[in-house]
């Protein structure tokens, strides 16, 4: 068996579910060459599969007969009970990816007699659009977390301002929420107003951000040694405990700031919609949209344009007297 598909031959292959995990994080990172957000993810799902299965639940129980035992019929189930827990299409279909490349590679290494996933259908992405909000109720958003973050008493005010700074730069930039919470301050040009974002497939690009962003991102350093602790290293937004803050909770701040605000509820994701389709609406062409969004392909990008329609048409009927 050659180092390229496995973990090995014979003797050393993982045992323990642990090790499963690990010789897959390594395929992934090392021999795939994947990014670091995508290999967390599809460990996560390999995770995920395992706990349905029952699959190396005690420290020492061996991971071999019931991995073998492994069939199309668990896969469709597995999927099937996250379509009915309400899981979104695009996750349905990322996991799916998951397996089948976990699939392949097991196979390869002969901890599976076959590629069980190879017939494995990923569900269609839905390709509608999340809710997104509109420049007003965006304005509303961002001067509710403004004024929170003003009244704030003096021991909230650490969290406060770092909300409201990670609203401002998600609607600012419309970078992803991974994105975000991987920042450091170094990522952070101050004087030209940019950030220097990692995105998928490790490509760097700089975004722009305004003068509300910069602000908002100037009185957080300014609370953010109140929330450094020794581990926190070079991350740009910080956690409750001093670690770098993480994607859970920066949805949960969008979540609270939404419903604070009493605009439509939405997540860090809609809110990269809201900000795509504002600097659409507002004239910016599909190329410059695709740069500031870090998409690897212009028909992502494109998804945007039925908003811009819309809004077209609403002009054209209020103005044209022939519409």
């Amino acid at each position: 068996m050659s180092g390229d598909h496995g973990p090995g031959t014979g003797t050393d292959l993982p045992s323990l579910r642990g090790e499963l995990l690990d010789a897959w994080f390594r395929h992934l990172g090392l021999q795939r060459g994947l990014s670091g957000h995508t290999v967390r993810a599809y460990v996560g799902d390999l995770e995920d599969l395992l706990d349905f299965l029952g699959v190396g639940a005690g420290e020492a129980e061996p991971i071999g007969p019931a991995l073998a035992s492994l069939d199309l019929a668990d896969l469709r189930a597995w999927l099937a009970g996250m379509s009915g827990a309400g899981r979104s299409r695009a996750t349905m279909a990322r996991r799916s990816a998951a397996i089948r490349a976990f699939s392949t590679w097991a196979q390869r290494c002969g901890l599976l007699h076959s590629d069980v996933a190879a017939r494995l259908r990923s569900p269609r992405v839905d390709n509608r659009l999340p809710t997104v909000l509109t420049a007003e109720q965006a304005a509303v958003l961002l001067s509710a977390a403004s004024a929170r973050a003003s009244q704030a008493p003096p021991a909230e005010r650490p969290l406060a301002a770092r909300d409201l700074a990670l609203l401002e730069i998600l609607y600012a930039t419309g970078m992803r929420v991974s994105e975000l919470a991987g920042l450091d301050l170094g990522d952070v040009d101050s004087g030209r107003r940019t950030i220097r974002v990692l995105g998928k497939g490790d490509k760097e690009r700089a975004v722009p951000y305004g003068a509300p962003a910069a602000r908002a991102l100037e009185r957080w350093l300014d609370q953010r040694p109140a929330l450094v602790g020794p581990r926190t290293g070079a991350a740009l937004f910080l956690g409750a405990r001093g670690g770098r803050v993480d994607t859970r909770a920066i949805r949960e701040v969008v979540h609270r700031a939404t419903a604070a605000a009493g605009v439509p509820d939405l997540g860090p994701h809609g809110l990269r919609h809201s900000a795509a389709t504002h600097v659409l609406s507002g004239g910016a062409d599909l190329r410059s949209v695709q740069e500031l969004l870090g998409h690897s392909s212009l028909a992502t990008t494109q998804r945007y344009t039925h908003v811009s329609a819309e809004r077209l048409r609403a002009v054209y009927e209020q103005a044209f007297p022939r519409a």
